[in-house]
């Protein structure tokens, strides 16, 4: 099968596609002919070998965090699989190829009304999102989050995700995105190159501050994020877009008895990744299939032009996700 495999790290021309043996589905797993699967900044840093695929090493290092496809073959004690299935899911890496297995659990049905090629633009941000917001972050209905990178991939999910469960939503874009962010229902949306989220979140609560922040940013960040929160609120780092290392007051979060969570999708365990699946599958697909939560794509591209596609991403250009169309390319 096409497989795009690292064998050196560094800019997005060390992407090429090369052939590598079909995988075997181990008796719980199935074999996935491969749609469509879709960026993140992860793989940007595994290119460049700054975030390896967590586990052993395998024979050949494959990048792709998530796919659609279909079930081709499946294992010994598969149950809840078939062949011909149309499923989406996330994994740890392997999805820029043609085929790949997955644990029969972590994957879900393609929603109703939803292509194919288009749900590999689900799982990843739309797992991410849930979790960090409503999972971790605690996030009800009537509540306010703070959505930080509302034009990423997470962001433009989350956005959704806090309006069709009955929330609302503040968000920080830069100045050529406000307009398409506030088309997908965000009640404040901050231009963070000449406004100041922390105002708009006073203004927008009447003081009281938001309840959970998803932040992919961090950096200096995090202290205004402090300022941001009501007492008693959440923030969930999901990523450092901005920068690792930040100077911060860790005495600001005693007066707020806040929470601070930092956490990782990728390097769960599989029951962690299971559980995490199957809750965004109960509690989100059904606003998919009800047309209130889309996958946004921005871009599409042949898995033959990976680099360019890497090298788009990397742009900071996109409003949403930027799709690899891997079957038929």
């Amino acid at each position: 099968m096409r497989a795009v495999v690292l064998t050196e790290y560094g800019d997005p021309e060390v992407l090429t596609l090369t052939d590598v043996p079909d995988p075997e589905p181990g008796p719980e797993e199935v074999l996935v002919e491969i749609t469509a699967t879709a960026l993140n900044r992860a793989d940007l840093l595994q290119r460049m070998g700054f975030y390896p695929e967590p586990g052993p090493k395998k024979a050949h290092e494959i990048p792709g965090m998530e796919l659609s496809g279909r079930v081709v073959a499946i294992g010994s004690r598969v149950a809840d699989r078939a062949v011909g299935d149309e499923v989406m899911g996330i994994v740890s890496g392997g999805a820029y190829a043609d085929r790949i297995t997955v644990h029969e659990r972590q994957l879900l049905p393609v929603p109703a009304g939803i292509a194919m090629a288009d749900a590999a633009a689900i799982p990843e941000v739309g797992i991410t999102a849930h979790d960090a917001l409503v999972v971790q972050g605690g996030l009800r209905s009537g509540g306010w989050a703070l959505v930080h990178a509302g034009g990423s991939g997470v962001g433009s999910m989350a956005v959704q995700i806090v309006k069709a469960m009955g929330a609302r939503v503040i968000t920080t874009v830069s100045a050529k995105k406000v307009d398409a962010v506030r088309a997908l229902g965000a009640d404040v949306v901050v231009d963070y190159g000449t406004d100041d989220f922390v105002d708009a979140v006073r203004d927008a609560t009447r003081g009281r501050g938001v309840d959970t922040v998803l932040d992919v940013v961090g950096g200096d960040y995090l202290a205004r994020n402090v300022t941001a929160i009501r007492i008693g609120g959440t923030i969930v780092q999901v990523g450092v877009m901005g920068g690792g290392r930040s100077s911060f007051d860790v005495a600001s979060l005693l007066p707020k008895r806040a929470h601070l969570i930092g956490t990782m999708l990728r390097s769960r365990a599989l029951e962690e990744k299971v559980l995490a699946t199957r809750r965004f599958g109960a509690e989100v697909v059904p606003a998919i299939e009800a047309g209130l939560v889309r996958p946004i794509i921005d871009r599409r591209f042949a898995l033959a032009d990976i680099a360019a596609a890497h090298a788009y991403m990397e742009s900071n250009a996109n409003v949403g996700k930027i799709v690899i169309d891997v079957a038929g390319a």
